[in-house]
């Protein structure tokens, strides 16, 4: 059973709200990809063992492309190795659409390329199986 848990991959879309732009030019922080990472995880787990499970840790994270307010992500966890308790996931933030406003105030366009913003191995933890 636990076999046929590798591979399994979750998707989350997400907007990123003007709100959360954090430095010049509408950045977003890192730590805005993390907690998706945390949304989607939550999702494998449930999907995986009827259990929200809990974050235990990371162990790369890379910060490979800015993500901006007005950015439209593609957050993706996949599991890649099964312990009794433990999960591996391989998680992935893309820009999907980005806002233009060279454009207009409200443009945007979907890219034709999704760009990856972060990457990251992390591991979840859920209840032994009564």
């Amino acid at each position: 059973m636990s076999g046929s848990r590798v591979g399994l991959t979750v998707v989350h879309r997400r907007y990123v709200p003007y709100s959360h732009a954090h430095y010049a030019g509408n950045l977003v922080d890192g730590a805005y990809a993390l907690g998706l990472f945390g949304d989607v995880a939550t999702e494998v787990c449930i999907r995986t063992d009827g259990d929200e499970g809990l974050f235990a840790s990371y162990s790369d994270v890379q910060f490979l492309a800015p993500m901006r307010a007005g950015d439209v992500l593609e957050v993706s966890a996949t599991v890649t190795r099964v312990g009794t308790r433990s999960r591996t996931l391989g998680f992935e933030a893309r820009v999907v659409c980005r806002g233009r406003p060279d454009r207009g105030e409200s443009a945007a366009e979907v890219l034709e390329t999704p760009i990856v913003a972060v990457t990251a191995t992390g591991t979840v933890v859920v209840p032994p199986r009564a």
